[in-house]
């Protein structure tokens, strides 16, 4: 039976990919293709941002207000 790896984060998997898509870009010619993995790539670091500013914790922050009180 086939061994599970360990499960990776959400961040892992980012970075993994992020990682993944540079070493491609790095192998193409400017052009087109090259332009689109850049644009994934940025894609990729801004879920990166939107994550880690979303698992600051910040209870009071996140708190809904209450309007009135």
């Amino acid at each position: 039976m086939r061994k599970r790896s360990e499960p990776h984060t959400f961040e892992q998997r980012l970075e993994q990919q992020k990682l993944r898509l540079e070493r491609e870009a790095s192998e193409l010619p400017d052009g087109e293709q090259r332009e689109a993995i850049a644009r994934r790539i940025e894609q990729l670091q801004r879920a990166a941002d939107i994550n880690a500013w979303l698992s600051q914790g910040d209870a009071a922050a996140r708190k809904p207000r209450i309007e009135g009180s």
